[in-house]
């Protein structure tokens, strides 16, 4: 079961999802004591640069122009402000530093140019720069490389049976084309997915299904959790359980032994002993910072504290996943 695999079939992935709760915990710890060092957990801050205002219809975005919630929209943010948060992040611990704007794909213009200049900046700082700026080309993702980008995301959200039900305006296959541009750039793949949005289970194991069988696995999995924003189409679902989060982020260090299993949207929501169940389950990577995007999300002091309790250490910039725990003993 430890091995790195891309030819998962969905009936495999569901007889690990399906497992009693304890069961699945003791085996996702298993792996990820083989191939992770446990008691590390990456740190990494987003920050939205450019705000509100996409022509996208994503049931569950506050930044989409065609839903009225509070979100306000504002253009793309000055480079030395930019530079400021990430400076900031830096301080508090964090190691990867994600600049997200609300476009539906990147265009040739200025803001892409000055985006690239961000980019530059932010890598400079010795921090892992990371972009999600919607779906983009060949060119573009090379461009970004170039710039010194490190790591790109664009999560799938769902199963491609359940992605039509919460977005109309892009098809799925776009967003594995994007996915497949970064990778073809050398470019760090983010890519996971949003429980909590109306799916079922057969919908979650298939988004794991299409992430595993990639011709390379992302090198980040976020699980996020919905955070129903008052004025989205999706606004009353209910906040999911941390059962499902923890099968969610097991199931997915299982069959991503390498990757960082990012626990990501819904944070905020969930105690210190939740958050532990998760990192026992796999977890290895946080968002901290004020807000995630436009969502409140625990801040530095809490997650400082949190560390403090749990007994965690923050993961090193740059670090690789390559070198397993019985390698480092030998």
């Amino acid at each position: 079961m430890t091995e790195i695999r891309h030819n998962w079939t969905k009936e495999e992935i569901a007889k690990i999802y399906y497992l009693p709760i304890m069961e699945l915990i003791y085996q996702a710890s298993v792996v990820h004591r083989k191939y992770q060092v446990t008691g590390e957990v990456q740190v990494c801050t987003l920050l939205s640069i450019k705000t509100g205002g996409c022509p996208e219809d994503c049931a569950y975005c506050p930044q989409a122009a065609r839903y009225h919630t509070n979100v306000e929209a504002h253009k793309l943010l000055e480079y030395d402000e930019v530079i400021t948060k990430a400076l900031i992040a830096k301080e508090n611990g964090a190691t990867r530093f994600c600049m997200g704007a609300a476009w539906r794909n990147i265009r040739d213009n200025k803001d892409f140019d000055n985006v690239l200049t961000m980019v530059k900046g932010v890598a400079n700082l010795e921090l892992e720069v990371c972009c999600t700026l919607g779906m983009l080309t060949e060119e573009h993702a090379k461009k970004l490389k170039d710039a010194g980008l490190y790591a790109y995301n664009h999560n799938l959200d769902s199963g491609e049976e359940f992605y039509e039900e919460i977005i109309s305006t892009r098809k799925y296959e776009d967003r594995l084309n994007t996915i497949n541009h970064v990778q073809n750039a050398d470019i760090s793949v983010c890519s996971g997915g949003i429980i909590g949005m109306g799916e079922n289970d057969d919908d979650r194991i298939g988004l794991l299904y299409t992430l595993s069988t990639l011709k390379k696995h992302p090198e980040s999995v976020p699980v996020n959790a919905l955070v129903a924003v008052k004025g989205t189409p999706l606004e009353n679902m209910k906040r999911v359980s941390v059962w499902e989060m923890i099968r969610m982020i097991a199931t997915a260090r299982i069959i991503f032994p390498k990757a960082m299993v990012r626990l990501s949207a819904g944070r905020n929501e969930m105690s210190i002993e939740e958050q532990a169940l998760c990192f026992m389950a796999g977890a290895n990577s946080i968002f901290a910072g004020e807000k995630l995007l436009t969502t409140p999300n625990p801040e530095f002091d809490d997650d400082k504290k949190m560390f403090e309790i749990l007994g965690l250490r923050p993961r090193k910039v740059y670090k690789k996943a390559d070198v397993t725990i019985s390698q480092l003993a030998d």
